[in-house]
């Protein structure tokens, strides 16, 4: 089933040609694979208007499922742009559209979106970097409130709504001097730390695969896990989930924190062991910031976690959201025109690996 939006109703131009929706001009033909019309005015504007910018045909509507009509109606395209909740690339859609020689994708992750042959088929390009953005900047705020103990003045301001002496009751709080750790030097990581180098504080990095070169480029120290984990006023969380780092913040990293210590998650929740996370938020030693959690989003209801007043739980809003999407769409148009002229990506993903 395709959604029934098309270029006449979404207010863009229209090619004389009859027959499928398009945006007209002729530098090839692309298609939009989305998880709803939403996503896409978001990304593009309520009228698309960013589409405008792309020298090809859009054939409209927007794909939300690949059934044998869709497939036919878009077998000569060349480009295909995807998102969030966009129907998988199968090898029956690889075979399905012989012309497609590149996908753009509006997300970051893309390693569930496309079947082997149709990795080998086209070439692939991400807003991943894009994306890092918001959830690099949601992290700086988070460390900088965190370091200010601005989370338990609160609450102690609303419990005791009384006068409170803030040099006795907050004699560590401040942004100077304050450690922080960075676990994992991601393309996200590397930007959080880019944004921490204005303030007066020390910050620690864990990452395995971080060379000499580059721990003297980011201008950081690197250190075992455990003694990050244990030296840090605040750690961030920036590695993807695998095996590898699957529950790598277990008891053994969290009991080292410091009392009154934060842990900061915009990774994914299965990096932390939750059991072992919540013994030690319930108790109150350590602070906690959960952007993402395992389950992911949300915890079940009867998880003491909502109820600890030192845990603040988001719903995954550090990436890319509301106004953030259209900075996403206006990278996706320019690189979608960068396909259809055989150009290379500027954000391209490697899928030989």
């Amino acid at each position: 089933m395709t959604d029934v939006r098309s270029a006449e109703s979404a207010g863009v131009k229209q090619s004389a040609s009859s027959g499928n929706s398009r945006i007209a001009t002729s530098a090839g033909r692309y298609a939009l694979a989305l998880g709803s019309e939403l996503l896409a005015t978001r990304l593009f504007g309520d009228d698309f208007e960013l589409l405008a910018d792309v020298p090809g045909e859009a054939m409209l509507p927007i794909v939300t499922e690949w059934d044998d009509a869709t497939l036919e109606r878009l077998a000569e395209i060349d480009v295909l742009i995807t998102g969030w909740g966009a129907p998988p690339l199968t090898d029956r859609v690889a075979d399905a559209l012989p012309n497609l020689k590149a996908v753009v994708h509006s997300g970051g992750a893309t390693h569930s979106l496309l079947s082997p042959r149709m990795q080998r088929k086209v070439r692939l390009s991400s807003a991943g970097e894009v994306n890092s953005i918001p959830v690099a900047e949601y992290s700086l705020a988070m460390i900088l409130l965190s370091c200010k103990q601005v989370f338990q003045s609160q609450r102690l301001f609303r419990d005791t709504r009384a006068a409170i002496n803030r040099e006795v009751a907050f004699p560590d709080a401040g942004n100077y001097g304050q450690t922080v750790g960075i676990v994992g030097a991601s393309k996200i990581g590397r930007h959080v730390i880019e944004l921490l180098r204005p303030f007066a504080l020390r910050v620690l990095v864990y990452d395995p695969y971080l060379t000499e070169q580059e721990v003297a480029e980011l201008g950081v120290e690197r250190v075992p896990l455990l003694e990050v984990m244990a030296a840090s006023d605040v750690v961030s969380l920036h590695v993807p989930l695998n095996d590898e780092t699957t529950h790598m913040i277990g008891a053994e990293e969290l009991a080292v924190m410091a009392p009154g210590a934060t842990l900061l998650n915009t990774a994914r929740g299965g990096v932390v062991d939750l059991d072992a996370l919540e013994r030690e938020l319930v108790s109150g030693r350590i602070d906690a910031i959960l952007d993402v959690t395992d389950p992911f989003e949300p915890l079940p209801a009867h998880s003491p976690l909502w109820d600890c007043s030192n845990v603040i739980i988001t719903p995954h809003v550090a990436g890319s959201m509301g106004t953030e999407l259209r900075r996403m769409g206006q990278h996706v148009v320019e690189e979608v025109a960068r396909a259809l002229h055989d150009e290379e990506f500027v954000a391209p993903v490697d899928t030989s690996l």
